[in-house]
């Protein structure tokens, strides 16, 4: 299982890393992806999209199933990952390149509450 250490991750399988400049991009873990399976669309938020920690971000469509992805943090969308509109299998090949979204965090605390890797496998590991 890849749960890289140096991002933070949420109960509901998404990671998250703190930028140099004080945003946090966001994405779906490798074992989101695998319970997913194979992408084939993405719905992402829109730019300046001001979003609660745990509020309903984006939604990723798989031959299985659809899902929502959830902001890990409170803040504003400062970018979004346009390559995955006509390219969401990125997201199955390396799911922690394919980053979906970025945001502007609203309040930098909330990043600290996130699970570390050590955390979050312990939660893959009681689920499974």
């Amino acid at each position: 299982m890849n749960i890289p250490a140096e991002l933070r991750y949420t109960t509901s399988h998404e990671w998250a890393r703190l930028e140099a400049d004080g945003s946090v991009t966001v994405g779906i873990t490798d074992h989101a992806q695998e319970l997913l399976g194979d992408l084939v669309f993405v719905e992402l938020p829109e730019a300046d999209k001001a979003l609660a920690a745990g509020e309903n971000a984006a939604v990723l469509e798989s031959v299985k199933a659809a899902a929502d992805v959830y902001a890990p943090v409170s803040g504003k969308v400062a970018a979004r990952n346009e390559a995955l509109s006509d390219a969401p299998e990125q997201i199955n090949q390396d799911a922690y390149a394919a980053w979906l979204f970025r945001l502007v965090p609203a309040n930098p605390a909330e990043f600290g509450q996130l699970l570390d890797a050590a955390g979050y496998k312990a939660l893959v590991n009681a689920e499974t």
